[in-house]
């Protein structure tokens, strides 16, 4: 089957051509015929199916059939929100693409930039907007964008939307849509909540699904090492310097877990960055731009930063940290060897995660995931992990001169000395103490002197409320 099979246009035929891509995958091939219908679809599909054509392609002819040629019609009329930052950019690069010589207007809204140039871009008319549920909010508060001419809705991954708790977003923008539109949902799960939202956002759905994918390409070759946590920085640099001298992914479980590893491996020499939620947008897409380009050799990154995540001929993939959930494995190691090519996965595993390791053996094949020997690594030197701003002030305070003792290079004494002298020991002039403390003192200290006791009588007397008669 060919995309022009599937009702498409010749314009978007040629793009897609010039692009590459001959024939439609599963998910492509069942929707956008339906999409073309301006049927309701609920789509069962993970990462890397080619969903985001499944619906950018027939809604960019479909926008194009009512609005041809029409430069004054600048209300959007397509909104698509998406869970990430990146998957909204990269959502947004594939309307522009495939759309070359229609005509339509794009723009991607989302946080951690300032939102002045996205005012902008609305302000001057757009039809297509890609966004974040919580940036897409802030602008409707501000007055800045209305959804009132929306006809067509996209939300994708909408099961990660959820774990990352945009369901309260999602309930305040969906009343400011009109009622009458196309709607199409996009969901890797369906648990309960999932089911009981497309119930209310769809209309008589055509239900659209693939196969999950329950093992990754036959290309990847997989292999782990037992290694104790510990020791997980001098393997992963001993690799780097001995096997790997490509680019690589490498996933960490949490996001200061990843600072910690680009910060490790920056100050052995090797460059990397870190993508994570708590990276600002510009820190984020100089990192991706700079793996993409290979100036950045090693990019460290969290599962959902991962999401939306494109590299072309990315040969490994290394797992620093196991993921608790066994099909997050297949879509880690699913960004390597795509489209035929070779590509290696290379897991850690340490004692406290040997519990995952055995649900992701169950799940792909014991026998695909081979165990390597562990190298000898007690010799590789491992760079601090600290913060800058904490190393070196770490490494002043090292420095700094015991508070007692004499200064180094003194005149006076053994000039240099650093002997530290305690306050017990130093010697303190005798203050002559008053007679009545003198006393007290002879007795065993066990008396209270009488000035201090009238002295915290008159205190409460002074902040005691007076009596309410």
């Amino acid at each position: 089957m060919q995309f022009q099979d599937l009702g498409l246009n010749d314009q978007l035929v040629q793009n897609l051509l010039n692009e590459g891509y001959v024939q439609p995958t599963p998910i492509q091939q069942q929707a956008i015929p339906h999409v073309l219908k301006r049927s309701d679809v609920f789509g069962m599909a993970q990462t890397g199916t080619g969903k985001t054509a499944a619906f950018a392609l027939p809604l960019i002819q479909l926008v194009a059939g009512e609005f041809p040629q029409q430069q004054t019609h600048r209300k959007p009329v397509i909104l698509v929100l998406a869970p990430t930052r990146e998957l909204a950019s990269q959502i947004n690069e594939s309307f522009i693409v495939y759309g070359k010589g229609v005509g339509l207007r794009t723009t991607v809204i989302f946080g951690g930039v300032s939102q002045r140039p996205q005012e902008e871009v609305l302000r001057r008319g757009v039809d297509v907007v890609v966004a974040t549920p919580g940036r897409l909010l802030d602008l409707m508060n501000q007055g800045l964008i209305k959804l009132d001419t929306i006809r067509y809705l996209v939300l994708d991954e909408v099961d990660r939307m959820l774990d990352m708790g945009f369901i309260h977003d999602i309930r305040r923008i969906l009343p400011k849509l009109p009622a009458q539109r196309q709607t199409l949902f996009f969901s890797a799960t369906a648990p309960d909540e999932i089911i009981k939202l497309s119930s209310v956002l769809l209309r008589n759905p055509v239900q659209v699904r693939v196969a999950a994918v329950s093992a990754p390409a036959e290309t990847v070759q997989q292999s782990f090492f037992y290694i104790p946590k510990a020791d997980k920085p001098k393997l992963l640099l001993h690799l780097l310097n001995t096997e790997v001298h490509e680019r690589v992914l490498v996933f960490s479980r949490t996001k200061h877990g990843s600072d910690r590893i680009a910060r490790v491996l920056t100050r052995a020499g090797i460059t990397a960055a870190a993508i994570h939620g708590d990276k600002s947008q510009n820190a984020r897409e100089r990192a991706l731009d700079g793996f993409k380009k290979s100036t950045v050799r090693v990019l460290v990154a969290t599962d959902i930063a991962a999401r939306g995540i494109d590299i072309d001929e990315l040969t490994y993939v290394l797992n620093y940290d196991l993921p608790e959930v066994a099909e997050t494995y297949i879509h880690r190691i699913g960004r390597t060897g795509r489209a035929g090519t070779s590509g290696k996965a290379i897991s850690f595993c340490s004692d406290e995660e040997k519990e995952y390791l055995t649900d992701i053996r169950k799940l792909v094949g014991k026998e695909k995931i081979a165990l390597r020997p562990t190298p000898e690594v007690s010799g590789v030197d491992v760079p601090s992990a600290k913060p800058a701003a904490k190393q070196a002030w770490s490494q002043g305070r090292d420095r700094k001169a015991p508070r007692f003792g004499k200064k180094p290079g003194s005149s006076s004494g053994n000039g240099g000395n650093r002997t530290r002298i305690s306050r017990n020991e130093a010697t303190v002039p005798q203050v002559k103490q008053p007679q009545a403390q003198q006393a007290s003192a002879q007795n065993g200290g066990n008396k209270s002197q009488p000035g201090k006791k009238r002295n915290r009588s008159r205190n409460r007397n002074k902040f005691r409320k007076p009596a309410v008669v």
